[in-house]
């Protein structure tokens, strides 16, 4: 996990301290280790436009430090601290469940987005069990109408769970599947709907329509956009349009444990403006974690 992009900073950290055992390090030295770094970087899924940013950050902690003996391991809590500094600016306010329950609403709405591939049925899923295992009463429902399988997958996931699951028929019109869904919940005292939605392609036309109309018709108290660690830089053109075509609010990202290269949280943490509120972990129902920046760094640095 991580491996590609731990070795690409102790690299950076083995560079500077060969520098700072001859002279302090200075803006102008630390630009050179890192241009000659920049290759590796992208390579491990950090998006080009993200090294201007991890550059300045790593700037601030590192150009004129004062230590006795600069060696790669004090280089490198240097750059932990620089790391934990971008990724914090992601981090959530507070626990979904915590939010939710201090809104006071009821039903609370959330719809999911997302391509398909990404693990947004599982992560729906995971959800479900978060929010049961806090006493809440969800409902799971398949909003996607189209997709051979979509429905099935769903089910079978709130049938492990013991949550009621709600579907309309394939072809349907899917915003007034979750609507019927939220008029269900809301007869029933159910205190959380998780809508999933089609992602067939996140450039087809079509199903922005769709996904703007689901969003217009149940007004969702919150859109989770679901993201894949693994799709690297993909991840961040998937993020930009549904940003732009239908919003969102927060975003999952999954597939963490699988992430050799590492660099996706990372850029994400420096250009995305809304909070990851999880990050899947694991195929297990529990496998779904708060995203907290040193929790993140420790698992990129070890």
């Amino acid at each position: 996990m991580f491996k590609k992009i731990r070795g690409v900073f102790q690299n950076i950290a083995n560079k500077i301290a060969d520098v700072v055992s001859k002279k302090e390090l200075t803006e102008e030295e630390l630009k050179k280790v890192f241009d000659e770094m920049e290759l590796s970087l992208v390579e491990s899924d950090v998006a080009y436009e993200a090294l201007p940013a991890l550059f300045d950050e790593l700037k601030k902690k590192l150009v004129g430090a004062k230590v006795s003996r600069f060696d790669s391991s004090e280089v490198m809590e240097l750059i932990k601290e620089a790391l934990v500094d971008i990724i914090a600016r992601v981090e959530p306010k507070e626990d979904l469940v915590d939010l939710i329950r201090s809104s006071g609403v009821r039903p609370f709405i959330i719809v999911f987005l997302g391509v398909n591939g990404v693990g947004k049925t599982t992560t729906i899923a995971k959800v479900a069990n978060k929010l049961l295992k806090a006493g809440m009463k969800p409902i799971i429902v398949a909003a996607d109408t189209f997709r051979a399988g979509a429905q099935e997958q769903l089910a079978l996931h709130a049938e492990r769970l013991g949550v009621p699951f709600f579907k309309g028929k394939y072809g349907a019109d899917p915003a007034a599947v979750a609507k019927d869904a939220v008029i269900y919940a809301t007869k029933k005292g159910l205190d959380v709907v998780l809508v999933d939605t089609a992602g067939r392609m996140h450039v087809d036309v079509d199903l922005v329509e769709e996904l703007r109309k689901v969003v217009r018709v149940v007004k969702p108290h919150m859109r989770i956009l679901v993201l894949d660690a693994l799709t690297g830089n993909d991840s961040l053109e998937q993020l930009r349009y549904f940003d732009s075509n239908v919003g969102f609010d927060a975003v999952i990202l999954t597939k963490m444990d699988a992430d050799a290269r590492g660099g996706c949280a990372l850029t994400l943490s420096v250009l995305l403006r809304k909070p990851i509120i999880y990050v899947g972990t694991g195929q297990g129902y529990d496998d779904l974690e708060l995203f907290r920046a040193k929790m993140i760094v420790e698992k990129i640095l070890g």
